[in-house]
């Protein structure tokens, strides 16, 4: 992380943040105990907080050139982002259940083992999501291929215009 960023504003990391991965990753650090401490409060899960965060983030990298200096600061923006986000969790968690519902089949728990088991990289990563991850896990380069379910969803909601 480079020094001169750590004093930037805002809004300059965000439209740096395209051709200069530590821009972001400074803006990373500044909001993601504040997104996710947000979202933990809200959902009471670790695990779905933690995927929304990653969902947030991804979010926000990718709508970086919408974002507009403002007097309202940027952890304003975030937490928009990390509402909307939830809302769509949670609509999409409630049309899972009723689904699983009408059709009579119960929710199946999966093990904390398995799913490390499924993340493993040498299971499951291509080489760029290898070396990916060898890199920090705020990093923006990373992060779409460290949480392919978030970046995905971030991608064809920014092309969808959500």
């Amino acid at each position: 992380m480079r020094g001169d960023l750590l004093g930037a504003s805002d809004y300059e990391l965000l439209r740096s943040a395209r051709s200069d991965e530590d821009a972001f990753g400074v803006f990373y650090r500044r909001y993601e105990r504040l997104i996710a401490g947000w979202l933990v409060r809200r959902t009471g899960r670790p695990d779905l907080a933690a995927e929304l965060t990653a969902e947030v983030f991804a979010a926000a990298y990718l709508a970086a050139d919408r974002f507009r200096d403002r007097p309202e600061p940027a952890a304003a923006w975030l937490l928009g982002i990390a509402r909307n986000k939830l809302l769509k969790s949670l609509r999409r968690e409630r049309a899972e259940a009723t689904s699983r519902r009408r059709l009579g089949i119960e929710r199946i728990a999966v093990a904390d083992e398995r799913l490390a088991a499924l993340e493993n990289p040498r299971h499951r990563r291509s080489g760029a999501a290898r070396r990916a991850a060898a890199r920090p896990p705020t990093d923006p380069v990373a992060l779409p291929l460290l949480a392919p379910a978030a970046a995905a969803r971030a991608n064809a909601a920014a092309k969808s215009g959500g």
